[in-house]
């Protein structure tokens, strides 16, 4: 075998000082240094079997971890419980302990699915409070209306819930359909804030046949403070039997039409005040325009 010097050597000579200077603790680029051996394949098989020194191997930054699930598998855990306790991928856990038995179930399928049910429902609390604040939180923030906000709301409540005339049927009619209390309340507010007289105005519930019919014409009497007089005629809207009604139950009250008599002036005003509306909201978009 030829060295670099030129100089020729017998293989197993080469051998016997290869593994005389891997025993006193060298690495393998030191005995290719002192023998001038530099074919790495030649060099392998020189110190084949000998172990390389502890100095030399390095390491290994997870040897640790791998001990400590081995242990926690070996004690019962789940691969859930040792990833968030050892803060390592899942591929890592089961690559460490996949030859270890499966630690036996603790508990029946019915109790870990109570076990999961409870978890979930306790988000799905968690998630409602958030909502609730976040709605109470907003509802704070409005505050008082001042009587052109509150003019301006109506305006705009009307114009997307009311009656509206027709270029080929000009009626004039105020005409105002919901079925939110809420909406129907601030619809009267507003009303009253425009000195709309109640003797003006006259109701008119609709509603599904088959509902509680006389519950609902009492809930919207009471929620308005009129007398029944002021109500005319519960129209009742009959049912498909090839749809499916959700809008059922004891929450079911149907709608409630508000009509104001003698309203063609404040009909009017109404479409006109919109058409404001409208072109204040088109001259403050302006600068984001140009």
């Amino acid at each position: 075998m030829a060295h670099s010097d030129g100089k020729y050597t017998d293989l197993d000579t080469l051998r016997e000082q290869a593994v005389a200077l891997r025993r006193r603790g060298y690495s393998l680029r030191q005995i290719r240094d002192e023998l001038k051996i530099f074919n790495n394949d030649i060099l392998n098989r020189l110190v084949k079997g000998e172990p390389a020194p502890e100095w030399t191997k390095r390491p290994r930054a997870k040897d640790d971890l791998r001990e400590r699930a081995r242990e926690l598998r070996l004690q019962g855990w789940t691969y859930d419980q040792i990833e968030m306790e050892l803060g390592c991928s899942r591929s890592s856990v089961s690559l460490w302990v996949r030859d270890l038995p499966r630690p036996e179930r603790k508990r029946s399928p019915e109790e870990a699915s109570a076990i999961a049910r409870k978890g979930w429902e306790e988000k799905l609390r968690l998630r409602d409070e958030e909502r609730q604040q976040t709605k109470e939180a907003a509802k704070q923030a409005v505050g008082s209306l001042s009587a052109r906000e509150l003019f301006l709301v109506g305006v705009s409540l009307y114009w997307a819930e009311g009656g509206k005339d027709k270029p080929y049927d000009r009626r004039e009619n105020v005409t105002f359909v919901n079925s939110d209390p809420g909406m129907i309340q601030v619809f009267l507010a507003w009303l009253d804030l425009l000195g709309v007289e109640r003797e003006r105005l006259r109701f008119i519930v609709m509603i599904h046949e088959g509902a509680d019919v006389a519950g609902a014409e009492r809930y919207w009497a009471d929620l308005v403070g009129a007398d029944r007089s002021a109500f005319n005629k519960t129209t009742l809207k009959k049912h498909n039997p090839k749809t499916v009604r959700k809008n059922v139950g004891d929450s079911y009250r149907g709608c409630l039409v508000i009509k104001v008599l003698k309203g063609a002036d404040l009909y009017r005003r109404i479409e006109g005040s919109w058409y404001g509306i409208v072109g204040s909201a088109r001259e403050a978009d302006q600068p984001n325009r140009t």
